[in-house]
């Protein structure tokens, strides 16, 4: 069972929802693991646009239908697909959901596009939106708002910096092309969720080699914060990430004058990423624990039209 097929176990579903997978690179890679191990979950699809990808290849060692047609292969579909995750870039998110939305499609972007509703599980919860469309911010953003937001809602926090390192070899094509919008969704979200409004974002792409593990340091300024109580909050918000990430750590955590650094670490709990990428483990984690509390509630809805 993955980390998050938590959010069904125990739950016996009538059947599992339909999903499709577009995007064929190393996340997408890793959420088709993700899936297949989710009771709650029936891969459906598996679509990109490169021949060669290897996507392409591990969907079919899953067994899964895979497609070199892009959205056209999702749209295709005899019958919409109850969740699609968009694992591409943000201008191609864009383009997807306009060609999503009619359907009734629940879409799960894992771009940084800021189309949807932003969703950190532990922090807004996984409820979806009338809208349909859930944006998972950014690697940056899962592993730091949680921790920002435990902050703001207990200290007068007066500005916030989040830096993330990520390996170069786990940072694709997409990644670098959306790095303006990654700056600008993560500080969009960061504001969001702590009230700040003075914030910044930073994304190194690191080609150190051994490959850096991905880390986030998160620096605030707090007046008068105390060591004692504010470790307590981080190491809550930790702790309750831990429940669908658990490669999710607090490697430090100190105070000096009014500046404070937490330092985050994640290691990728998966059976095709490196233990390094763990920026790919978080989002990839979220998006599929949001995929399956939709099953739940569809499975819920299902059961009182029969009862009815």
């Amino acid at each position: 069972m993955s980390p998050t097929a938590g959010a069904t176990a125990g739950l016996d579903l009538a059947q599992p929802v339909t999903v499709a997978v577009i995007g064929t690179g190393a996340i997408g890679q890793d959420l088709i693991s993700k899936i297949d191990r989710s009771p709650a979950l029936d891969c459906r699809l598996v679509a990109g646009r490169n021949p060669g990808s290897p996507g392409l290849r591990h969907a079919e060692r899953f067994g899964y239908p895979a497609s070199t047609a892009g959205i056209e292969a999702v749209l295709a579909a005899e019958r919409p697909f109850d969740v699609v995750f968009d694992a591409t870039s943000a201008a191609s998110h864009r383009h997807h959901w306009r060609l999503l939305e009619p359907l009734g499609t629940l879409a799960v972007d894992l771009t940084p596009s800021g189309v949807g509703r932003m969703m950190v599980p532990t922090v807004t919860g996984v409820e979806v939106a009338t809208g349909r469309n859930i944006n998972l911010i950014s690697c940056g953003g899962q592993a730091s708002i949680p921790v920002v937001h435990a902050l703001a809602t207990r200290f007068p926090v007066a500005y916030v910096e989040v830096v993330s390192t990520v390996a170069s070899d786990i940072a694709g094509r997409a990644t670098r092309l959306n790095l303006d919008e990654y700056v600008a969704t993560t500080e969009q979200a960061i504001t969001t969720f702590s009230g700040v409004s003075d914030v910044k974002a930073i994304l190194n792409i690191s080609p150190a080699v051994p490959p850096a593990t991905f880390r986030t340091a998160v620096h605030a300024r707090i007046p008068g914060g105390d060591i004692a109580a504010l470790r307590a909050a981080v190491d809550e918000a930790a702790e309750r990430v831990r429940s669908f990430a658990p490669g999710y750590a607090v490697t430090a955590c100190t105070v000096l004058d009014d500046r404070v650094t937490v330092a985050l670490q994640v290691l990728a709990h998966s059976d095709v990423l490196p233990p390094y990428a763990g920026n790919l483990d978080i989002i990839n984690s979220a998006a599929v624990l949001a995929a399956e509390q939709h099953a739940a509630r569809l499975d819920r809805s299902r059961r009182a039209e029969v009862a009815g």
